[in-house]
């Protein structure tokens, strides 16, 4: 187990270091800082001292050699675009995405289980019929349309509900939320409910079909002849078994709810690190958008190590083999 946990974080380092040199080298090329950061009037001294000052011009493997021992102590430079700390940036900025994303995922969770499970005992209904033709629709329409019409409806024709920003915020310490306040829940469903909406056609569609395999396997059949009642059978046998793997596909689609924000932050300007990322994009802001990234890919790793252990644990086959190739 020891072994397998240390090889484990071994290989999510090397993963960390791989997406910190492409994410590093690819920015580098993407423009020149400077002309954002000075104007087109700055004289060719300013420029270079400019340059000197942020060592654009020492060369490529001393820049990400010191982008990569700052980021260990959890520094990542200064942002060119705001000449503040990155990692203070992100640190404001991180509250306001992860209560996006845990809003989400939990639209997810909450509309796409029950909807899976009804379109999966009654697949040849009409609501089921109609459920999976608006999962079409959710998979097909791309989200940031979804979130135009979402704000075009709610807040332009009924006014219902704010069409951007966070609305009202509590500070607790260091933390930012916006679950405190009525005007940061109104804040929260539309922009959670367009990004959900991909996540929820999936999840509902996975527990369909995870309900349609259970129901036709041996033991579901002797329950039945056992002369268990529908309810049991359906939910204290199938859905027990279905609910396996949609948790672990919902605990890897968090990291990509955190990707995929992106869009969703910038249609309904919500101040969250994917807004930030396309600010720093347009500002050629290397140090961010670096930063950015290794960070998402540093969400990815966690989960994705958690549920490997997770799986080691759980899963006593995966003990048998590593023990009997030990042995040989």
């Amino acid at each position: 187990m020891i072994a397998y946990i240390i090889r484990r974080l071994f290989q999510s380092i090397l993963v960390m270091l791989v997406v910190a040199f492409i994410s590093f080298g690819l920015f580098n090329f993407v423009g020149d800082p400077i002309n954002n950061m000075v104007g087109q009037e700055a004289t060719t001294e300013q420029r270079e001292a400019a340059r000197e000052r942020l060592g654009l011009n020492d060369p490529f493997p001393v820049q990400f050699g010191r982008f990569v021992a700052n980021a260990v102590q959890g520094e990542f430079g200064l942002s060119y675009r705001l000449g503040e700390p990155v990692d203070e940036i992100l640190v404001e900025r991180l509250p306001a995405t992860l209560e996006l994303v845990f809003c989400a995922a939990l639209f997810a969770l909450l509309l796409g289980v029950p909807a899976g499970v009804y379109t999966g005992l009654h697949r040849h209904g009409f609501m089921s019929k109609l459920l999976l033709t608006v999962s079409l629709v959710g998979i097909s329409l791309p989200t940031f349309l979804i979130g135009i019409l979402l704000i075009l409806v709610f807040s332009v024709l009924l006014g219902w509900l704010p069409s951007f920003g966070r609305g009202a915020t509590i500070d607790l310490g260091w933390w930012s939320t916006g679950f405190l306040t009525v005007g940061g829940l109104k804040a929260l469903i539309l922009p959670s409910i367009t990004l959900a909406l991909f996540q929820m056609t999936l999840i509902m569609r996975l527990v369909r079909a995870e309900m349609l395999e259970v129901l036709r396997t041996d033991y579901i059949k002797f329950a039945r002849a056992r002369g268990l009642s529908n309810r049991a059978i359906h939910f204290g046998h199938a859905l027990k078994n279905t609910m396996v793997p949609v948790i672990t596909i919902m605990g890897l689609q968090i990291g990509s709810l955190i990707a995929f924000a992106i869009i969703t932050e910038t249609v309904f300007q919500w101040p969250g690190m994917g807004l930030l990322f396309l600010q720093a994009i347009q500002f050629v802001d290397i140090p961010v958008m670096s930063s950015y990234l290794v960070l998402v890919a540093l969400f990815f790793v966690v989960i994705n190590l958690i549920v490997d252990l997770l799986y080691y644990v759980v899963d006593p086959r995966l003990r048998i083999e590593r023990s009997t190739a030990g042995g040989h």
